[in-house]
């Protein structure tokens, strides 16, 4: 069986800066400051690490309550902002295609691994009618930091089916270097994409098992698992 862990923003859909605008307003609210993520990278990482990382610059002090006070107001936020008409929204090239081929595979589990806490990605998902082929993840309510997230995941797997899973057997899939880095630790496979911030020759700078320009080319993602079968 192999567990394939996909990444949200930007590798399977592209909000159109939903996420981002919602965190502004919420940090806007919160501590009268229009600024608070200028400069901070969002790509690749969990939304916990990002607040962190804005709260830390301007100089502020860090609690679980403001955390959750935040995380709080963000998802009430995001739930508004995805709904609204944006052209820069869409499914990732491939997607629509390659899902529903894996989801039939006896041999392929699909879930997410997702720095987005997990009432985001939700939204995230649900809004472009993807979160049907996933039934469980890892997400950033269990960790902050992105490279706990594949054991989580893994972990979640054995407990849903009552069956071991290697490390070897669990494929991490996103668009970014950190998507890869995270994998590592855990001795997962990687599989990255570059539909988002980064080129295919950073992405393929960073390591990964597999590369793809985009998934439109659904035959050769695949047949990675399909010889497995």
């Amino acid at each position: 069986m192999k567990l394939l862990l996909f990444d949200v923003d930007l590798t399977l859909v592209n909000s159109g800066g939903a996420g981002r605008r919602a965190m502004m307003q919420a940090f806007q609210q919160l501590y009268g400051k229009s600024n608070g993520f200028e400069n901070i990278s969002f790509a690749g990482r969990t939304d916990p690490a990002i607040f962190r990382d804005a709260v830390e610059r301007l100089g502020l002090l860090w609690q679980q309550e403001t955390e959750d006070a935040f995380k709080e107001r963000y998802l009430e936020i995001l739930k508004g902002e995805i709904e609204k008409p944006n052209s820069k929204k869409h499914i990732e090239p491939g997607v629509q295609a390659i899902l529903p081929e894996l989801a039939q595979m006896k041999n392929v589990t699909l879930a997410l691994l997702t720095g987005n806490w997990y009432e985001g990605a939700h939204a995230k998902l649900e809004h472009f009618d993807l979160l049907r082929f996933f039934e469980f993840g890892a997400f950033a309510d269990d960790s902050w930091q992105r490279h706990e997230l594949p054991a989580i995941a893994a972990k979640r797997y054995n407990e849903k089916t009552s069956k071991e899973i290697s490390p070897p057997d669990v494929f991490v899939i996103g668009d970014t270097p950190r998507d890869i880095a995270c994998a590592q630790p855990f001795g997962a496979r990687t599989i990255a994409v570059a539909t988002g911030l980064f080129s295919h020759e950073e992405l393929q700078a960073a390591g990964p098992d597999y590369l793809f320009h985009d998934f439109s080319k659904t035959t050769e993602l695949l047949a990675i698992f399909e010889a497995a079968q």
